[in-house]
């Protein structure tokens, strides 16, 4: 056996045996308790029968649940939910004059169809839905868990009577019994005290030791305290044998068939009911463990295991139940570490009730109230204090007491909905305070990746404040509409054009699309566009952008306007354009403010040397000589000019039609549209200055005409004619200024 191999045989085999011990100790007797609680309601003749209900149920649920479920050391067991339904069930049958037989059965199919709901939940992903309960709520439903556990425990620790209220328990020491207190402190002091002793035996186990000690210390001076009858110190007798439980589990399932399909028809109601109930209870609990361990479990496996779990305890006449907060936590706390410990649990509850009967007889009740007291405090979460140290939090330990609150008075499935109807409305105000609108700025100020020439970019500076740019974030819905028609009105009333851009919005509901329909309405009155860019297929959301803008009247097929497509002319344009992204929607405004310059699918000559802005002041004989060093080349539309990597050194000159400049974004393989460069640009200069390889791909967009001039070529002529060198190094690094002066103002906006 390997070191690794024995490291897990002796600290997780241990850990796990000890865990289920533990926790069969609590479950069992609850168990036992909620089947008596059940069956007599029935008739005080059946509580044998609830008892054994009891025993079978935390047998079936311990060996079954774990091994078909994933959620490493929850413990299941019959549960106060379904107790409280199947009791209320009875006492309605009772009511209606039905034979006690008759009930037994119809809590048997019950408890069958209450799995078979689970298993249809679970198989049809619902447990998803417990991934979205918040942080507040679930330290909220831990702590209250914790509360209802310690003051439901404050009457047995006390030794007062169970139906006791726990503060009347214990604001009235004349109920109190001694013997309970030294028993219950004993166990508390040893669990708490264990850990900084050894870690060999866990807490719990230690405690109940300690606890049983001195119940026998105290027996030596208490000959009452030495017998089963009448004594309320301990748990009693379990009132479970072997014999029977096959005669009576096969004449349950023999009177089943004489049930009317009518009667199994008019379960489903309740059924449903305790399914949503021992679900809600069960991911409750796995929420909490994955809170403790840090864990993540699978919701709908575990539903669907639980099902299965609770139809075969019925089959067997168990009591159906769910993954238990108690049972679990004490689990945890002894030490358990895998899913193994609760089929422990199940196996130690079956071998108890039949030949460990009269020893858990004697188990005292403030023992296993005083590990339930330690286990209930171990979970109230304290890290919530730390919100009020922070206005900006102090609202969300609101939610935490507000669901500690509810869980105390009201109930813990209640406690769950007010705290998560708690956290909506925090999360609506919060995205109400924040703003939409990331950046406001006009197409003055921004530019598309088409570089243009100096008297086209000056005009689009004079009047790029027609089109105002907004990048919009967050979510667009009814909480957020108001604030941001508020901004856009004073545009809609005045800019020629108004561009929304969409990349960083989460989700849009209806009333922020009847809000965009509103402003595509005034911007229609005055003859003027509403642009909106990178209006996706799929929001994070799932939400189909481009088909919602569609169904809400928006957009029409009309509105998407394809990269480089030209300009209709004639007829009325569509008040709404889509483009690709935020570029794409500039170019088209920047294309309409300088006149809609000739497109590339006109004919247009390939421009001579002299007619290039770069040469237009030289002489015609310091051209002639330029233009002896270049050689003219041609690319049909989508071939490579270059690509990323290559290390021949060329300078472009475009002499016709349009190139493409891509880079990959950072590590990822996406390609992102860094420039286009059209009739009169040149490109490629960097790696022509530095002679470094290419960083970027040259992709010619239309069939083009070039201008090349290699490096070699650049430096015969720096020999020969240094005027003319320096002249064209000049003008190239003037070029190359501009665009680096534009693109660290764009960079610095961006960043405002």
């Amino acid at each position: 056996m390997t070191p690794v191999a024995n490291t897990i045989y002796r600290f997780k085999v241990p850990g796990d045996f000890w865990g289920g011990f533990a926790s069969m100790l609590v479950a069992l007797p609850a168990s036992v308790a909620f089947g008596v609680t059940v069956y007599s309601a029935i008739s005080p003749q059946y509580a044998v029968f609830g008892a054994l209900a009891g025993i079978l149920g935390a047998t079936a649920l311990g060996l079954i649940a774990p091994t078909f479920g994933g959620t490493d050391r929850l413990i299941s067991a019959p549960c106060a939910p379904a107790a409280a339904v199947l009791s209320a069930f009875a006492i309605e049958l009772v009511q209606q004059g039905t034979e006690p037989s008759s009930i037994v059965l119809l809590l048997t199919v019950m408890g069958i169809l209450t799995g078979l709901i689970q298993m249809f939940i679970g198989f049809m992903g619902a447990g998803r839905l417990i991934k979205y309960i918040p942080y507040t709520v679930v330290s909220g439903y831990l702590s209250g868990v914790g509360l209802i556990i310690v003051g439901s425990q404050v009457p047995h620790f006390v030794g007062a009577a169970p139906e006791l209220q726990w503060w009347r328990a214990l604001t009235s020491p004349a109920v109190w019994d001694t013997r309970s207190l030294i028993v219950g402190g004993a166990t508390v002091a040893a669990a708490l005290l264990a850990p900084r002793v050894t870690r060999a035996i866990p807490g719990t186990i230690l405690g109940i030791l300690a606890g049983i000690g001195a119940y026998v210390a105290l027996s030596r001076s208490d000959a009452s305290m030495l017998t089963l009858q009448d004594n309320h110190l301990v748990l009693g007798a379990l009132g479970a044998t072997g014999a029977g439980y096959l005669e009576t589990i096969a004449g349950r399932w023999n009177d089943i068939g004489a049930l009317r399909l009518s009667q199994i028809a008019g379960l489903f109601g309740s059924a449903i009911t305790l399914a949503a109930l021992l679900s809600i209870d069960t991911l409750k609990t796995c929420v909490v463990i994955d809170q403790m361990t840090r864990t993540r479990h699978d919701p709908n496996r575990e539903l669907f295991a639980q099902g299965m779990a609770n139809i075969a305890s019925s089959a067997v006449g168990g009591m159906p139940g769910a993954g238990t907060m108690g049972a679990s936590m004490v689990n945890l706390n002894s030490g358990a570490t895998t899913r193994i410990s609760g089929v422990v649990e199940g196996v130690l509850a079956l071998v108890a009730a039949l030949a460990l009967s009269q020893f858990i007889a004697w188990i005292p009740v403030a023992t296993l109230a005083g590990i339930l007291i330690v286990v209930g405090l171990r979970m109230i979460d304290t890290k919530p204090l730390r919100f009020l140290e922070s206005r900006a939090t102090v609202f969300d330990f609101a939610v935490v007491m507000v669901v500690i609150g509810c869980a105390l008075t009201v109930g813990l499935i209640a406690a769950s909905a007010t705290g998560v109807a708690l956290s909506i409305l925090l999360f609506v105000r919060e995205q109400v305070g924040g703003s939409v609108v990331r950046h406001k700025t006009f197409v003055s100020q921004r530019s598309s990746t088409w570089y243009r020439p100096e008297e086209e970019m000056r005009l689009i500076a004079q009047q790029g404040d027609k089109a105002v740019i907004f990048e919009l974030q967050g979510s667009l819905f009814f909480g957020t509409t108001y604030e941001l028609y508020s901004v856009l009105e004073p545009e809609l009333k005045t800019r020629d054009y108004v561009i929304l851009d969409l990349r960083r919005v989460q989700s849009v509901d209806i009333t922020a699309a009847n809000m965009l329909n509103n402003a595509r309405d005034m911007l229609r009155e005055r003859g003027k566009q509403l642009l909106l860019s990178h209006v996706r297929e799929q929001l994070p959301n799932g939400r189909n952008l481009v088909e919602f803008l569609r169904q809400t009247g928006l957009i029409q097929p009309t509105s998407l306007v394809q990269p480089q497509a030209p300009v209709a002319e004639g007829g009325q344009s569509p008040t709404v354009r889509v483009f690709k992204d935020l570029p794409a929607a500039i170019e088209w405004v920047e294309d309409q403010i300088v006149g809609e310059i000739q497109r590339p699918n006109e004919v247009l000559a390939p421009l001579t040397l002299q007619e290039m802005d770069l040469f237009k002041s030289h002489k015609d004989e310091t051209i002639a000589d330029l233009e002896a060093r270049l050689q003219q080349r041609s690319c049909r539309a989508g071939e490579t000019i270059y690509a990323i990597g290559d290390q021949v050194p060329e300078l472009f000159l475009i002499r016709r039609g349009e190139v493409r400049i891509t880079a990959p974004v950072a590590a990822s393989r996406q390609i992102h549209h860094i420039a286009t460069y059209g009739r009169g640009d040149f490109f490629g200069g960097m790696s022509f200055l530095d002679e470094h390889v290419r960083s970027e791909n040259a992709i010619a967009q239309t069939d083009i005409d070039l201008f090349v001039l290699p490096l070699e070529q650049y430096e015969q002529l720096t020999e020969n004619h240094k005027k003319l060198s320096l002249l064209l190094m000049t003008a190239i690094s003037r070029t190359l200024a501009q665009r680096l002066r534009h693109a660290d103002g764009e960079r610095t906006l961006l960043h405002a």
